[in-house]
Formats: C-alpha cells, sequence, structure tokens
C-alpha cells in the first residue's frame, strides 16, 4: 500500500467513492484488454474533476508515489495498466466525462478526458458536425487515451492524427500544477505549440484532463466502394 499519509490525503479529496481498495474492485484495472498482460496495484482513484487530479498529482509528488494514468483501458501493449511492483497507484480518468462546451459555429467542442470516444461523435452529429477520429474501440475507449497515444484510427489519411483534431488541452503536471491550454483558435502563433508534447507522450509529461477538440461539416453522402485486388 502507498504511504498512509498519501492515502489518507486522497481519501479526503476525494471521499470513499473515489478510492477502490478491494482486490475485486481494482482488478479490471489491472489487466490489458487482451488480458494479455497483467500488473498489480493496491489503490485506484478516481477523480471527478481537474482539480482532484491537481491535488492528487500535488500529493503523489510530496510522498514520491508513481501515479500511472489511465482511460478506457483499451490499450493493447499494457501502456495503462500498473507493473508487477505493486507500488504504482493507478489514476484512472473514467469519471470525468463532461461535455463543457459546444460551440457550431466555431467548430469545435471541449470535451473531459473521461468521454468515450463514441459520445463525443455523437454531440458533433447532434449539430451537424463530426468529430473524425473513428477507431474498432471507439465505444469504451476515452478522448484522454487517445491524445495520449496519438491515436489514428480508420479516418487518419482524410483527417490526420488524432493531434491534428486538437486545438487546445487541460493538463495537470506531475507537481500538481494545472497548465489551461483550452484555446479554440484555429490560427495561434502565440509561441511554442505546447499542447504537441503531451499528445502522444501517454502521459509521461502530465495528465490531460480536457481537450478543445476540432469538428469538421458532417459528410453530406457516403459511398462504400469495393476493389478486388
Amino acid at each position: 500500500m502507498p504511504p498512509a499519509a498519501f492515502v489518507e490525503a486522497c481519501r479526503s479529496l476525494l471521499g470513499e467513492g473515489g478510492l477502490l481498495v478491494e482486490e475485486d474492485a481494482i482488478a479490471p484495472y489491472t489487466v490489458d484488454f487482451w488480458g494479455q498482460y497483467r500488473g498489480r496495484t493496491e489503490l485506484v482513484l478516481l477523480p471527478r474533476d481537474t482539480a482532484q487530479v491537481a491535488g492528487i498529482l500535488t500529493a503523489a509528488s510530496a510522498h514520491r508515489v508513481p501515479i500511472v494514468p489511465q482511460g478506457g483501458n483499451t490499450g493493447l501493449v499494457a501502456g495503462g495498466i500498473p507493473d508487477a511492483s505493486g507500488e504504482q497507484v493507478v489514476l484512472s480518468l473514467a469519471r470525468m466525462e463532461r461535455i463543457r462546451e459546444i460551440d457550431p459555429a466555431g467548430e469545435y467542442l471541449v470535451a473531459e478526458a473521461g468521454c468515450v470516444l463514441a459520445r463525443v461523435q455523437e454531440e458533433a452529429e447532434r449539430i451537424g458536425r463530426m468529430f473524425p477520429l473513428s477507431l474498432g474501440a471507439e465505444g469504451s475507449c476515452r478522448i484522454g487515451g487517445n491524445l495520449a497515444t496519438n491515436a489514428g484510427g480508420v479516418n487518419v489519411l482524410r483527417y490526420g492524427m488524432a493531434r491534428q483534431l486538437v486545438l487546445g488541452l487541460e493538463v495537470v503536471l506531475a507537481d500538481g500544477r494545472i497548465w489551461n491550454g483550452l484555446r479554440p483558435l484555429a490560427k495561434d502563433n502565440t509561441g511554442y505549440d505546447l499542447k504537441q508534447l503531451f499528445i502522444g507522450a501517454e502521459g509521461t509529461l502530465g495528465v490531460i484532463t480536457a481537450a478543445c477538440l476540432r469538428l469538421v461539416p458532417a459528410p453530406r453522402e457516403r459511398v462504400t466502394i469495393w476493389l478486388a485486388i
């Protein structure tokens, strides 16, 4: 178990419902999608907002507790599960699933990291737009994980990788500081494009808590072509 002071700090911050310590409850967070890789942890944390994530990482930094961020846990290379040491704590973003803002005219929406990809697609469709990222696990994968791994999907040739679909990010750094880069500007040349450091970094530089996502006009029609080779 992590240091008692860290556990108590998290309990005070999240409440009883925000911590999992029972083996049966923890088990799904320690195995990958195919069941090929298994890790071990004694604590899973379930924050509801960015402030709670910041509080967790502040405490983790102070007590030197290693953290493994986890989204939908649909990865196939064990990047989102703890190792076998039992020393790492899983930080699940699953309860952070609000759509904070939708702007049809600006063609963007702001989603928290725990939003399931399919829901983001549905919200875009509701206003006559499309969020182009699409992949096999879209019914269970989450936006934070999609961006942390720079997902590609089936529309990558037309619309690009996940990083091409992000206008801004909100990220909590390892020491608990919050970097707010949720600017919806398509043309933003104000210095370094810091959001790109976090996209594809798999949580090693900070925990993505929300993203401003670029939408595109929905296709007027779809045509399927069969090509025999």
